[in-house]
């Protein structure tokens, strides 16, 4: 990467999206990007430190944020996941969806640190959320919780979950929630002191 532009794939790990969204951004002019004599697109890294300045500005802050995305269809329930996890710090941004396309355009957008899911939705559930994401590269590692009603054969039935998915049944037991959504916080602000 030269000073002045960088290729769509380091643009998307700046910015925290998929390869395809930053493809997208260029096409509609968000992103400032030309191509080279051999077909390579490349983008000024002026226009992604604009749009990283424009999400900080619109975050509150020039610090980075650990984002959280819930997926829930219940609105109560979504509503006090998202009351709870903000509660754990004012470093942590959450943003929420109704269900999985909205939260496959969410994660298009801004890949989360985590990603809170209900399995059973309307439209796309949880399973096929799941499956999109495990078939198609991410830009970095993110940490599956899955929160259901469904009995732990109901889900085998269905084909399962993903390795590394973390599963907790409705009732949803909050400290535990938490506690894991504070113990990857912990890591990834630990992680961020070492390499600042």
């Amino acid at each position: 990467m030269d000073d002045q532009s960088c290729s769509t794939r380091e643009a998307a790990e700046a910015l925290g999206i998929c390869v395809r969204t930053a493809q997208l951004w260029v096409e509609q002019g968000r992103l400032r990007a030309w191509k080279t004599p051999g077909g390579h697109r490349r983008i000024l890294r002026e226009s992604v430190n604009a749009e990283l300045r424009a999400r900080e500005k619109e975050c509150g802050g020039g610090a980075p944020i650990f984002d959280v995305l819930i997926v829930e269809d219940e609105r109560i329930q979504r509503q006090i996941l998202q009351a709870k996890v903000a509660g754990v710090s004012k470093e942590i941004s959450v943003r929420t969806a109704y269900n999985g396309v909205e939260g496959l355009i969410k994660i298009g957008e801004r890949q989360p640190q985590i990603l809170i899911t209900d399995l059973m939705m309307p439209g796309v559930d949880g399973f096929h959320l799941l499956s999109t994401l495990t078939s198609s590269p991410l830009v970095r590692p993110m940490q599956v919780i899955v929160v259901t009603a469904m009995s732990d054969e109901e889900i085998q039935e269905k084909g399962g979950l993903p390795e590394g998915v973390v599963l907790f049944h409705k009732p949803v037991p909050i400290p535990d929630l938490l506690a894991v959504v504070r113990a990857y916080f912990n890591g990834w602000s630990l992680q961020r002191k070492t390499l600042g």
